[in-house]
């Protein structure tokens, strides 16, 4: 590895570290758990998510030799199975993954102790990776908190407004995941809440044979940092809360998903301190979209895979009613503004790259804008607004795709600058510790 790239390697832990510390101290002034304390509670007592937790593992174990793989793996679920015994007999809640915390902690302790120079380097980024997921996924969960504090009032009426745009696909699919019953809830509620594990999935493969320029652990935090900004300044808690049977008291109507509702005087909504206003952009979708981008450039089944988890994630935020249609355009476009600044490095910033960011963050910001302030004209002129809504979220898939994925030599290629041999410099790995 380049002394650059390890400098921004420190600079982006660096940058992480600021972060959890704002991030602590807020949840301190606000008296509610930080990332912190969850990481702890799930180190000694029960993990909330498990396999979470085991598929970080799996990404810290990347780059060992398979015997030592082996043998850490079998000192994790050692620990446990021992923790999880002790559950048993003391009759608490039945759950896993304290041993691969603790695998990643011995691994930690193992390499800094027994490696040197580039192999140790090499080996703790993987543990670091690792670690950095578990805290993302904790680091939410107390931003979730902070946002429903500081947020009393939230912006759904506009929201929904502007969703007739695109036909309310939120209620639709609502009474398609209804009528699909428990089996197609089960799968689609697993696929949701395991969106991290389907991250890993497409990591470890990508990180099987070395580090490569650019993985999706990258995407995935730098989506996780800067995403949740936006629900501060476009607070909305979803369908099935602010017009569904989870609004608790504070919903506008108990109709969805069974009753589309136009709202041409749409206004603020105040709502109770639980809920997240976790809406706009959805982040679901921007991740599993990242998954999918990074997929493409893997083995058959991997492409199968991204494809399936995407599916499934999309149909879960709408189905579940947890986010309207417009927040999955912004999501997109959202996860492909970040995608661009970090695909391909070895390119470097050049104007191919600097139009699809400028022209992303713009995209994104005409269409909070429009959600928040032409939702009425949106809803009285569907076809039009639905034309105009689409037509951002598809002239930056086409302008992503021109410039990543366009076969070269083609005039879609030549407008994204992208010159042969672009493919293999990008899915290309850099050996441990060459």
């Amino acid at each position: 590895m380049s002394e650059r790239h390890k400098r921004l390697v420190l600079i982006g832990g660096a940058a992480c570290l600021v972060f959890l510390i704002a991030i602590e101290l807020e949840a301190l002034h606000l008296h509610i758990g930080g990332p912190t304390a969850a990481l702890l509670h799930d180190t000694f007592f029960g993990p909330k998510r498990g396999r979470v937790l085991w598929a970080a593992a799996a990404l810290s174990l990347v780059g060992l030799p398979r015997r030592q793989v082996l043998t850490w793996v079998g000192i994790g679920a050692g620990i446990d199975l021992a923790f999880f015994v002790g559950r048993l007999l003391a009759g608490t809640r039945l759950t896993f993954g304290n041993g691969a915390l603790f695998l990643m902690a011995g691994l930690a302790v193992h390499t800094w102790t027994t490696t040197e120079g580039e192999r140790r380097f090499d080996a703790l980024r993987g543990v670091t990776l690792g670690f950095l997921l578990i805290m993302a996924s904790h680091i939410g969960d107390t931003w979730l908190q902070i946002t429903s504090h500081t947020r009393p009032r939230v912006l759904d009426e506009y929201v929904q407004t502007s969703d007739h745009a695109l036909g309310n696909p939120s209620w639709w699919m609502g009474q398609l995941v209804e009528a699909g019953g428990p089996v197609v809830h089960w799968l689609l509620s697993t696929v949701y809440i395991d969106l991290p594990v389907g991250a890993l999935v497409v990591a470890v493969y990508q990180l099987r044979k070395g580090w490569p320029t650019h993985h999706l652990i990258r995407t995935f935090l730098l989506i996780g940092l800067v995403g949740p900004l936006f629900y501060l300044l476009f607070p909305v808690v979803g369908p099935v809360y602010a017009f569904g049977s989870l609004g608790k008291g504070f919903e506008v109507a108990n109709i969805w998903p069974h009753l589309p509702r136009i709202d041409l005087a749409p206004g603020s909504i105040a709502f109770d301190t639980i809920t997240p206003r976790n809406c706009m952009p959805s982040l679901h979708t921007a991740w599993v979209v990242a998954i999918f981008v990074h997929s493409r450039s893997g083995s058959r089944w991997l492409r199968a895979f991204g494809t399936f988890w995407m599916v499934c994630t999309l149909s879960a935020t709408l189905g579940f009613g947890y986010h309207y249609g417009v927040d999955l355009l912004a999501g997109v476009v959202f996860s492909l503004t970040i995608e661009a600044m970090l695909r391909d490095p070895e390119r470097g910033w050049g104007w191919f790259r600097w139009r699809l960011v400028l022209g992303g963050s713009g995209s994104l910001a005409v269409l909070l804008t429009a959600y928040r302030y032409l939702a009425v004209p949106l809803a009285e002129e569907p076809a039009v607004g639905a034309f105009v809504l689409l037509s951002l979220m598809g002239s930056m898939v086409l302008a992503f795709y021109a410039t990543f994925f366009a076969r070269p030599g083609t005039a879609l290629a030549d407008w994204g600058q992208r010159e042969p041999g672009t493919a293999a410099r990008t899915s290309g790995a850099t050996p441990l510790g060459a």
